[in-house]
């Protein structure tokens, strides 16, 4: 079966089950917000510590890249 085929049936589920859904009747309270800026957050200062803990070896690695080039000319 082909890809365009399967895309189609995933295409009907979709439109099919979103006629089939009901009221929720839900809220996200100011709370949630606050969680999701905190992962948010939490996501950037840990991509930060991750950098800082392997700078060296970045800075190695860019640094024995540029070396190569100019070993080459």
């Amino acid at each position: 079966m082909s890809h365009k085929f399967f895309t189609v049936i995933l295409i009907f589920i979709m439109l099919f089950s979103d006629m089939l859904t009901k009221k929720a009747y839900a809220y996200l309270d100011p709370g949630t917000g606050s969680y999701v800026f905190q992962v948010i957050i939490a996501f950037f200062v840990g991509a930060l510590y991750i950098i800082k803990l392997f700078w060296a070896r970045i800075a190695c690695f860019i640094k024995s890249l540029f070396l190569k080039k100019k070993k080459k000319e």
